[in-house]
């Protein structure tokens, strides 16, 4: 999968959450040599915000983002920061 099908995928999982915001950055530049990234395993942050996230713990929000993603971990996806605004 290339790295633009991986972006698409990741952002259109993420529109189950129906987000009021959401971005998605590539961080992968970031982590070049370092042993998540052998083989192009992906780093992304992710910036959303949703009204599915009212009344709910930090730990609870972030269930409900990887939740999105857990098939893609460790790859092609070895990070996932997350920035919930």
């Amino acid at each position: 999968m290339s790295k633009q099908e991986l972006i698409e995928l990741v952002t259109q999982r993420m529109q189950a959450l129906n987000p009021t915001y959401f971005d998605l950055i590539d961080e992968s530049h970031l982590h070049e040599g370092h042993a998540g990234a052998k083989g192009g395993a992906s780093h992304f942050r992710v910036v959303i915000a949703s009204d599915q996230f009212d009344d709910l713990n930090t730990v609870a929000k972030h269930r409900l983002i990887y939740q999105q993603v857990t098939d893609l971990m460790p790859l092609p996806i070895h990070a996932l920061a997350i920035e919930i605004i």
